[in-house]
């Protein structure tokens, strides 16, 4: 890696992605990713919305996963052998069949808080990469906001740009 490679030289910038506030349901923010990312052709990597509060205060993200995950909440319970899922004659989970059905359409008016990845670790501007890299791996996140003086919301370090400047550094010769 390059000597003295800080976050800000990878961050992204916030309007690189939708905003929505944590009271919307999850089916607004499936419209919001249809008319932002969909019908654009516009597919940054992760896809996410940003989540914020009354003040404009970062309060997590949401992928498509999670979206997937807030419409099908059994996916989250653990199973044992015996609660293992039907599945029909093309080896697909039955519980599938459920995302079609008038109940996916009462679980799509829940509030995205609760189905949203709450920004519970940041890196500053000046934090090295390495940092970033650490707290995402150790947290599983695709994610990280920056903030400035650990306030103000600035931008976004992705996994595909740790990885990028990372493997670049093992593969220069």
């Amino acid at each position: 890696m390059s000597e003295g490679k800080v976050v800000k030289d990878l961050m992204v910038g916030i309007f690189e992605y939708p905003h929505i506030p944590y009271w919307f349901s999850i089916s607004q923010a499936i419209r919001i990713v249809k008319v932002s990312f969909i019908s654009t052709q516009k597919f940054p990597q992760p896809m996410a919305i940003l989540v914020f509060d009354e003040k404009y205060n970062l309060m997590g993200t949401l992928t498509l996963r999670d979206i997937l995950k807030g419409l099908e909440p059994r996916f989250l319970q653990p199973t044992t052998k015996a609660q293992v899922p039907e599945e029909n004659e093309s080896g697909l989970s039955l519980i599938w069949d459920s995302l079609f059905d008038t109940k996916a359409k009462e679980m799509s008016e829940k509030p995205v808080s609760e189905v949203m990845v709450p920004a519970k670790y940041f890196v500053e501007p000046e934090d090295p990469i390495t940092k970033a890299a650490y707290l995402m791996l150790r947290h599983n996140l695709i994610l990280l906001p920056v903030l400035e003086n650990r306030k103000k919301f600035i931008g976004l370090v992705r996994m595909v740009e740790i990885f990028d400047e990372i493997s670049s550094a093992i593969l220069k010769e």
